[in-house]
C-alpha cells in the first residue's frame, strides 16, 4: 500500500506561482508513476500531469502545458509540481495520485488508479 499526502496549496494572485508537494509512504510492491489531478466546483476531475518512475516520461494536460512542472525526487519519495501564471481558472482542489502504470491510463481511465491522496486546495484570486 502507499500512501500519499499532499501539501502546498493556498491562495495565489493571478499570474502567480504556487509549488505544491507529495509525500508517498508505505511499502509499494512495485515503482510507480506519480502525477497530479484537480476538480473544481461543479466540474468533472481533470488530469494535470504525470511523471514515470524515472522521470523520462512526463505528460501534462492541455491547460496546464507551459505553466505547470512536475518533477519527482525518488530518493524522498516526493513529487512536486510548480504552478506559474496561474489563472483563475486553475482553482480547484488539487489531488495526487501513484500507480504502477504509466501513462496512458492516467488520461483515459483515471478511475483505474490504485492511489490518492486526500487533496489540497488552490485557490487563485485577486
Amino acid at each position: 500500500q502507499v500512501q500519499l499526502k499532499e501539501s502546498g496549496g493556498g491562495l495565489a494572485q493571478p499570474g502567480g506561482s504556487l509549488r505544491l508537494s507529495c509525500a508517498a509512504s508505505g511499502r509499494p510492491s512495485s515503482n510507480y508513476a506519480m502525477g497530479w489531478f484537480r476538480q473544481a466546483p461543479g466540474k468533472e476531475r481533470e488530469f494535470v500531469a504525470v511523471i514515470s518512475w524515472t522521470s523520462l516520461s512526463i505528460y501534462y494536460g492541455d491547460s496546464v502545458k507551459g505553466r505547470f512542472t512536475i518533477s519527482r525526487d525518488n530518493t524522498k519519495n516526493t513529487v512536486l509540481l510548480e504552478m506559474n501564471s496561474l489563472k483563475v481558472e486553475d482553482t480547484a482542489v488539487y489531488y495526487c495520485a501513484a500507480d504502477p502504470a504509466c501513462c496512458g491510463t492516467w488520461i483515459t481511465e483515471p478511475s483505474s488508479l490504485n492511489f490518492w491522496g486526500q487533496g489540497t486546495q488552490v485557490t487563485v484570486s485577486s
